[in-house]
């Protein structure tokens, strides 16, 4: 049994992507003491530093715009269901964000001496902005880590894994981690705790993200006693590369080629296919990701899909010269992989991406628990039913500075958070648990979640795939069991796994139940029994967790209205 580690700080931010970096930042400059944790490298997991595209926001420096256009855009796409003050505040601020980013150094690509924009599907006019098409996340990572480490009052602690919140009083007052290199349980208290781990998408099979967006967060604060909204629309970017074999690059890198070629989406028959779903593309890049992804699935189950079960995407009527004006050494690395554009098309598929649901909270990004904030992915209801493209990043940046600045404002008038090892103990004896000798295979138990979310919990979804979900996660989750197995030493991955199949089967649970509950097919979810949207459906459902009882309940769509701190 490791040594126990204690922590103590004003404000503690769970995950260090671009939401949990900006917090840090914030409340450092507010003058707070800041610890910021993560279960990887800091600023080097997650999903900011994997995204190679654009940021969404109304800068109007290429184009006239205003944020009140970005804001009907993400309403829209959102089909009915968007919190609208979230959705406002992100669209508002995006400017001032990106702009302060700016002046950090992210190096925005720039014409004439103004910020470009470019064109993305779901805009009304070209709104996004990039460092360049294959770079602008690992840029803004890299950005926003110089900022860190160069402000005052940050602390930063990698390989933990944060086990639970800690609850005292009907406050949050910390959180309890696991520390790989050890072994080591650690308590860090604070006087405001701010979850910015991320979404959800290594529950599938093909994901884009970093292997550590397993929904931690969302199982901290349903665990904890906070409402989870909108848990059943996971946004699947449709053209993720399928074939031929590609290696070290990206696979939803088709989404700049697109952007700025257009390209043409093809079936087996080498026929353009979108204009029966709805969307005539001729060469344009119109189609909106839950559409996309819907055309793609029908045509494969038309029986016209590319050979590997995804569809044709083709470059072969661009000039080689233009594809070299586009993307220059780009297409160098992709004939390492033996592709050529201009003689073949390469295989698309749709690919797990984002999720619009998470953490119910106000415009402060507060949540129900006093001392508890969220920020970036974990909070739900800014893109209602599907996410306008463009707008993930813009999320991180303006939730995760306000989380920070809503943090700062607390620990102000705050008491001081003493390390309460009373209500951590829960937590600390799962950590020390001596191992399991009956425990199951977790990697296989990984895979298999992973095959049934990615079955039956996919794009397309039915009753009958909904329910046979539910009782193959009921079943791993009793398989699972209460206590780790593995020795609990240093760098014990078998313990690792288990505490993620902890998370990552409650988050399961919730979206499969969700899922099964809306019975109709509204943006990122499509359930093949239920194809129309319904007006009685324009509600938001909310998870709660109760002992080990999921509930749910729907709300008339509207601002989340939650207690004030």
């Amino acid at each position: 049994m490791a040594d126990l580690t204690r922590v103590e700080t004003d404000v503690l931010v769970i995950g260090s992507g671009a939401a949990g970096m900006y917090a840090a930042i914030e409340a450092a400059r507010a003058g707070c003491r800041v610890h910021l944790v993560d279960r990887s490298l800091i600023g080097r997991g997650g999903a900011t530093v994997m995204a190679q595209m654009t940021v969404a926001v109304a800068l109007g420096d290429a184009a006239p715009d205003h944020w009140s256009h970005h804001y009907q855009d993400t309403l829209t796409a959102g089909r009915g269901l968007c919190n609208e003050t979230l959705s406002r505040l992100l669209c508002e601020e995006g400017p001032e964000c990106i702009r302060e980013m700016d002046a950090w150094g992210v190096g925005w690509a720039r014409k004439n001496g103004k910020i470009t924009s470019a064109f993305a599907p779901g805009h009304d006019r070209p709104r996004c902005v990039y460092v360049d098409f294959l770079n602008t996340g690992p840029a803004v990572s890299k950005t926003m880590r110089t900022v860190l480490h160069k402000t005052p009052g940050v602390t930063r602690s990698g390989d933990l894994c944060v086990v639970d919140l800690i609850k005292a009083d009907g406050e949050v007052t910390g959180a309890v981690a696991w520390h790989a290199g050890s072994g080591a349980p650690v308590v860090l208290s604070a006087k405001a705790t701010i979850v910015a781990t991320g979404g959800l998408t290594r529950l599938y099979r093909r994901n884009s993200a970093s292997s550590n967006m397993g929904g931690d967060g969302y199982a901290l604060c349903l665990r904890a006693g906070v409402p989870l909204i909108d848990m059943e629309f996971v946004q699947f970017f449709p053209i993720g590369h399928l074939a031929p074999r590609l290696i070290g690059m990206d696979p939803i890198m088709w989404d700049p080629f697109r952007y700025k070629l257009g390209g043409r989406l093809l079936n087996r028959d080498m026929q353009p296919f979108t204009d029966r779903y709805g969307v005539a593309e001729d060469g344009k890049y119109v189609i909106t990701r839950d559409l996309g992804t819907y055309a793609i699935l029908k045509e494969v189950a038309a029986g016209r899909g590319s050979p590997h079960g995804g569809a044709y995407l083709s470059f072969q009527h661009v000039p080689e010269e233009k594809l070299r004006e586009a993307f220059g050494p780009v297409i160098d690395r992709l004939a390492e992989n033996g592709i050529d554009l201009t003689k073949m098309p390469i295989e698309v598929a749709p690919i797990a991406h984002y999720h619009m649901g998470g953490v119910a909270t106000d415009v402060k990004m507060q949540t129900e628990l006093p001392g508890l904030l969220v920020a970036g992915e974990a909070v739900g209801g800014a893109n209602g039913a599907n996410r306008l493209s463009g707008n993930a990043i813009t999320e991180a940046l303006v939730f995760g500075r306000q989380a920070g600045r809503t943090a700062a404002a607390r620990v102000k008038t705050a008491k001081s958070v003493p390390v309460r090892i009373d209500a951590a103990r829960e937590a600390i004896d799962l950590i020390n648990a001596p191992g399991r000798t009956d425990a199951p295979n977790t990697a296989d138990l990984l895979q298999r979640l992973q095959s049934v979310m990615s079955d039956d919990v996919g794009p397309l979804r039915t009753k009958d795939g909904l329910v046979r979900a539910l009782a193959a996660i009921e079943e791993m989750t009793r398989d699972v069991g209460e206590r780790p197995p593995g020795d609990g030493g240093a760098f014990d991955m078998v313990r690792l796994d288990w505490f993620d199949l902890r998370n990552m089967l409650l988050v399961a649970h919730t979206v499969a139940k969700a899922a099964l509950a809306r019975t109709e097919s509204r943006g990122a979810h499509q359930r093949e029994d239920y194809p129309g949207m319904l007006d009685e459906w324009r509600v938001n459902q909310v998870v709660r967790l109760a002992g080990q009882t999921i509930s749910l309940t729907s709300v008339p769509a509207a601002p989340v209205e939650v207690a004030a701190q």
